[in-house]
């Protein structure tokens, strides 16, 4: 079915039927109305260019109305006898909206962090969308990444200063430059902003972790520690604080697949690890017999298959959840420390210490702190050679706390490390 050219009208367009197949309603100057088997009615292009017979898409009816598809073509066909492609030039309309979509600053971030999620430890990945998410989307997410410049980002870091939280205005900072330079190496901006706001924001004021380094008052702590009267599991938790070091998020994400109590270890993943690592805890005797005394309560039971028995540690809410980050720093106010005093993290600063001064190596120390070696070849020599050192390091150390518990104040210092 055909109409000759400029004879469709509105009225004859409604009352178009479908049919069995696709039939075509010329308008002229190549425009036409193909009216689908399902009903639908889509406007067409047909021109020639560089010799050859294309087809535009110019809409559907009725979102697109007669008049307007006829305005339509006679755009297009002003693109043709200026000598350009109508087609092409539609084309190009939708990948320049497609890349105005795909570089605004947040979908450059959201981009950005998805690269990080296997390089970041899953805390560290989950704080760093958090920075982006809270504290930059709401005022920066929409703009185009080529049109921020410094006073825009200083602007929207003011906002976390002014709550007071200068520490997170920073690193927030780092996370923003970190998003420019990666837009950048993908073609998306030519200049990186953070850079020229140097010294703008106000200095952190940095202060040393709580913890409690004297040896008479390590024992106390270790003594208050053993009378502690809370849950089983929280106590549990204090007591292999000092004895294993590890950070606090690492302790309570323990998991009993992860322990080989036979061979007296605890290998944690890469993926909870900070430097994204695995990292293997030698278990002294003293560790490993708490964790005996925990088992029957949150370890495996072959005789109940279906218990949770994920996490040493487990929430004590939900029990699907290891446990919450503030439960030993809880524990310790209970006891009587507050944060000035000593912390969860504490226990980091305390096993340094006293171990640099027990005349420990400080390649074996700091690797058993988990600490990254800058020098690539240095650390695959470190985590090659030292694992020996390291369980005879936890051992004495273990033996050293039990003294310090027990009041033996004079220990041979030297006599430990050697």
């Amino acid at each position: 079915m055909a109409m000759s050219a400029g004879s469709l009208t509105a009225v004859a367009i409604r009352n178009a039927k479908a049919g069995e197949k696709s039939y075509r309603l010329f308008d002229g100057g190549g425009l036409y109305l193909e009216v689908m088997p399902t009903g639908s009615r889509y406007w067409r292009l047909k021109y020639r260019y560089a010799g050859k017979e294309k087809r535009l898409a110019l809409g559907v009816f009725p979102e697109v109305g007669l008049a307007e598809a006829r305005g339509l073509r006679d755009t297009a066909r002003e693109a043709l006898r200026a000598g350009r492609d109508p087609g092409a030039e539609k084309k190009a309309t939708k990948v320049r909206a497609v890349l105005n979509a795909a570089t605004t600053f947040e979908a450059v971030a959201r981009e950005w962090l998805e690269t990080q999620r296997a390089k970041l430890a899953t805390s560290t990945f989950e704080k760093a969308e958090w920075m982006l998410v809270d504290n930059v989307f709401p005022w920066m997410g929409a703009l185009p990444i080529t049109q921020i410049e410094a006073p825009e980002v200083l602007a929207t870091l003011r906002r976390i200063e002014a709550r007071g939280a200068n520490e997170t205005a920073h690193r927030t900072r780092e996370r923003i430059a970190q998003v420019f330079r990666y837009a950048i190496a993908t073609g998306r901006a030519k200049h990186n902003p953070v850079g020229d706001l140097r010294g703008a924001l106000a200095p952190i004021v940095r202060t040393s972790r709580s913890a409690i380094t004297d040896p008479a008052q390590i024992g106390d702590l270790l003594r208050a520690i053993d009378g502690y009267t809370g849950q089983f599991v929280t106590r549990c938790a204090l007591k292999l604080a000092p004895l294993l070091f590890v950070r606090p998020g690492e302790l309570r994400a323990m998991e009993w697949r992860e322990l080989d109590l036979d061979a007296s270890e605890w290998r944690i993943p890469a993926a909870k690890m900070k430097m994204r690592e695995e990292h293997v805890v030698p278990l002294a005797p003293q560790a490993v017999a708490i964790l005996r005394e925990l088992l029957p309560l949150t370890g495996p039971d072959p005789k109940r298959p279906g218990r949770l028995a994920r996490y040493v540690f487990p929430s004590l809410r939900s029990g699907t959840e290891c446990m919450s980050e503030n439960t030993v720093n809880a524990a310790l106010r209970r006891l009587g420390y507050d944060k000035s005093t000593m912390t969860g993290h504490g226990f980091r600063a305390l096993a340094s210490t006293r171990l640099n001064e027990m005349g420990w190596a400080p390649d074996i120390i700091e690797r058993q702190l988990a600490h990254a070696e800058r020098n690539a070849v240095r650390a695959a020599y470190n985590r090659a050679q030292y694992m020996k050192e390291r369980r005879q390091m936890m051992a004495a150390w273990a033996d050293y706390l039990d003294a310090l518990r027990a009041n033996h104040n004079v220990v041979p210092i030297r006599r430990l490390a050697h």
